[in-house]
């Protein structure tokens, strides 16, 4: 026995120095040794549930707490929801943690963390928040990084207003989540100041240690500058942000939630562009514990986009299975609907579309306004304008919005159903005399519809808006006059009456100098003034006459070529040739048809005749031909052919051939 006490003895003294040594596969070695002694070891139970956390040996931790249960108890009560946690097992956490006896410090800094997960912001909150009020020691900074993350939550994902903590922005985890939180309230221009700094606080604060290299110094950076390019793309600067997401991406940090956010935002950048660029970066965001990294809005994003890219890639069963998981996941959530529409109208099946809208439109009235906008389009796609009115009207959060009033009354005016249209705009207007009334809103709707219904000749319904508008406001020149020019097709004496609330025309006149305002630089028209002769205004002497003034001389017009000024111009020549008095019209025979195409083109046979001076008697004989009497007949040489012309060849050049004969069609002449 005192041989075996010494060797245990020994192990321990092994475990303790491989403990300060960080070797922890060694101290187990040592351990295991030391339980074949006394596996009822309470003490060498906890060291190996230890050493195989710090191994990161969860699945083994739990083993061996699980085994020895009823032997350890509750003394390894923070290793056990440790280990759940780790393993993302957090609901088993949050039970273990809850039933324990007594809340230690590090149990309240593991449900903090558990908290976090579970996105149960406001709780975490204040756990933190007990932790850094109650507690000194070297871990305040990081509990007050932990809270301002809390605080950035709540910010991005439950839009809520935020209270300021008053936490210091000392190191750039500080300063990061600050920025996340400036994000959340829309201030852009000031999160990407604060990123900014958070980058240069990172930079130095890596710096200062010599093991670090750059390219680890551009890997913890790379959280900053997808956070960056996320704001210049909330800002419309898509280039920049896209240029600094592919430098993120091509540093492959380890992180899969940066990596699968980031490869988010280019899919959302090039939506139905450069869709092969989006089939790469989608692996990214598939890749394996990401649904543990990210908050449930990012992965509900994620798969929505995904979603998108099947449509835009003409994948429709994949479309259609990704947002039905999206549906069955988020029943009250419109978007997985509208995706679903947006496919079966690219495959031009609106009318199970529009079924679909009201059906989800019918099971969800609470969130069916963005539905029915939707509905009221793709009635309108179809040309069912009333259709599309009647669902615009059902919409009780938007119907007396000034949008939706216009375009109602737009389309009733199209169909040319002004009562509808009159309607909508009375019931507008009762809507706000009843909330609230004389607003200007209120009044710009009476004074629209008014002007609605002159327009359109309704009179007497318009008197009654012009008389409110009036009462409101007495000096109102021109709705006075627009009531009075009502009353004259209505009541005459009232219209006399009226207009002796006219001001007189003495008030009404402006004193404006007409010629000041026609110099002004903003006059569209000026009128020219007549430039004055030098010695205009001089006395005349006696005897002078006035001077006349030049008269120019009228050019005489040109008359046409071959035209004789003496004789008689024919009296008809303006009327067309068909109409003249001496229009025969146009004489029809065969015999100009046959010889259409016969000899040269554009030559007949008698024409070619007519041209042979050798045929005329008052030419010179020519010389006689080879084979031919000199005295053949005129009648038997008429009907020869004579040959085609050539051009005369240049001396020592060979003769070309005739050029071919043009198709039919061409101009006359070779």
């Amino acid at each position: 026995m005192a041989s075996g006490g010494v060797a245990v003895a020994s192990l321990w003294t092994e475990v303790n120095r491989c403990g300060q040594n960080g070797d922890f596969t060694r101290a187990l070695k040592a351990l295991s040794k030391i339980l074949q002694e006394n596996k009822e070891d309470v003490t060498a139970l906890h060291c190996k549930i230890v050493c195989h956390v710090q191994n990161g040996s969860f699945k083994e931790a739990l083993n061996v707490m699980n085994t020895h249960s009823k032997i350890i108890g509750s003394a390894v009560l923070f290793e056990k929801a440790y280990c759940e946690y780790r393993l993302n097992r957090v609901e088993s956490a949050l039970k273990t943690i809850e039933n324990a006896a007594e809340q230690t410090d590090k149990l309240k800094e593991l449900y903090g963390q558990v908290l976090y997960r579970l996105e149960r912001y406001d709780e975490c909150k204040a756990v933190y928040t007990d932790l850094i009020r109650n507690s000194q020691d070297e871990y305040e900074e990081e509990r007050k990084t932990n809270l301002s993350a809390v605080v950035a939550a709540m910010s991005q994902w439950e839009k809520g207003s935020v209270e300021d903590l008053g936490l210091p922005e000392t190191t750039y985890e500080l300063c990061y989540n600050a920025a996340c939180s400036l994000i959340g309230q829309g201030l852009l221009p000031e999160a990407f100041h604060k990123l900014q700094e958070a980058e240069e606080l990172c930079r130095i604060s890596l710096a200062e240690d010599s093991d670090v290299t750059e390219e680890d110094i551009e890997s913890e950076l790379a959280v900053i500058h997808s956070q960056m390019a996320y704001v210049m793309q909330l800002q419309g600067r898509t280039d920049e942000a896209l240029q600094l997401y592919n430098q993120v991406i091509k540093l492959k940090p380890s992180d899969v939630g940066l990596l699968a956010v980031t490869a988010n935002n280019i899919i959302t950048i090039n939506k139905d562009q450069n869709v092969f660029d989006s089939k790469k970066k989608v692996k990214l965001t598939n890749a394996e514990g990401v649904e543990y990294k990210l908050a449930k809005k990012q992965l509900q994003a994620i798969e929505f986009n995904k979603a998108l890219l099947a449509m835009y890639t003409n994948q429709a069963d994949q479309c259609r299975k990704i947002s039905s998981n999206l549906q069955s996941q988020n029943p009250g959530h419109p978007r997985p609907v509208l995706i679903q529409v947006a496919q079966l109208c690219r495959e031009k099946q609106h009318g199970k579309a529009i079924e679909l809208l009201q059906q989800f439109s019918d099971q969800h009235p609470e969130s069916a306004s963005g539905i029915k906008l939707t509905m009221a389009q793709l009635y309108l796609v179809q040309g069912h304008v009333t259709k599309a009115c009647d669902v615009l009207r059902s919409i009780e959060e938007l119907k007396y919005k000034p949008g939706i009033v216009s375009a109602l009354v737009t389309l009733y005016s199209n169909e040319e159903d002004i009562d509808n249209a009159i309607d909508v705009f009375k019931q507008t207007i009762e809507h706000y005399q009843s909330t609230l009334p004389g607003s200007g809103a209120h009044l710009a709707l009476v004074r629209e519809a008014a002007n609605f219904k002159l327009k359109y000749g309704r009179k007497k319904e318009a008197i009654s808006d012009l008389e409110q508008l009036w009462k409101q406001n007495p000096k109102d020149v021109h709705t006075l006059a627009q009531l009075i020019s009502a009353y004259s097709l209505v009541d005459t004496n009232k219209a006399k009456s009226l207009s002796k609330h006219l001001p007189s025309a003495d008030a009404m006149s402006l004193n404006v100098d007409v010629d000041e305002l026609e110099s002004s630089p903003g006059a569209t028209y000026v009128r020219k003034k007549a430039a004055k002769v030098a010695g205009e205004n001089l006395p005349k002497e006696q005897g002078q006459g006035e001077v006349k003034k030049k008269k120019k001389k009228k050019k005489k017009g040109k008359l046409p070529k071959n035209c004789d000024p003496k004789a008689n111009s024919d009296p008809e020549r303006w009327l067309p040739m068909r109409e003249r008095t001496y229009y025969r019209g146009k004489k029809k025979g065969k015999k100009g048809k046959e010889q259409v195409g016969k000899g040269t083109q554009g030559a007949t046979a008698a024409a070619c005749a007519e041209l042979d001076a050798s045929k005329t008697a008052s030419s010179p004989p020519t010389s006689p031909r080879p084979g031919s009497a000199s005295g053949s007949s005129s009648a038997a040489a008429s009907n020869v052919v004579p040959p085609r012309q050539q051009k005369p060849a240049a001396s020592g050049a060979t003769r070309k051939k005739a050029p071919q004969k043009k198709k039919k069609g061409g101009k006359g002449g070779w």
